[in-house]
């Protein structure tokens, strides 16, 4: 049951009871509640619908953003999340990341940033020796031409 139909109900009660709503003040007092209820239901439906017509714009309007970013940014959220990261030792290129890597010569653990992945060599503070960093073997592709998209060969040019 709305509230507008509880408020006609109320108002059936009303004049079944047979109030005088002309000469007595209750009689008029309720008279008057029942006006102002009559009025406050109508406002609520009203209120309802235009909520509901809101509502279902607002979803019209969404899908259409929807449409609107994936033609701008070209596809999925997920896919963004990954695009700034580092192929090849997935690093994120715009945070500062430090890797482990190990001397061939002598076995020390190194730690190095994406700087110095970029640069393609490093050299050993422990035995002095130079040496390039290779993540061919970590991408899992098996192009060496760089023609995976991987971006894991961009560090072996020098």
């Amino acid at each position: 049951m709305t509230i507008s139909e509880k408020v006609a109900y109320l108002k059936g009660l009303a004049e079944g009871l047979g109030l005088d709503t002309e000469k007595s003040k209750e009689g008029k007092l309720i008279s008057v509640m029942i006006g102002i209820l009559e009025e406050i239901g109508l406002s609520l439906e009203d209120l309802e619908e235009n909520t509901t017509a809101l509502g279902e714009e607002l979803d019209a309007v969404s899908d259409d953003l929807s449409d609107v970013e994936k033609v701008v940014y070209g596809g999925d959220d997920e896919d963004d999340e990954d695009e700034d990261s580092c192929d090849c030792c997935g690093g994120d290129e715009e945070e500062e990341d430090f890797f482990q890597v190990e001397c061939p010569n002598c076995g020390e653990e190194l730690t190095i940033d994406h700087d110095v992945l970029e640069a393609g060599t490093i050299e050993c503070p422990a035995c002095k020796s130079q040496f390039a960093i290779d993540f061919a073997d970590e991408c899992g592709c098996d192009d060496e031409d760089d023609h995976c998209g991987c971006g894991c060969h961009d560090h072996d040019e020098d």
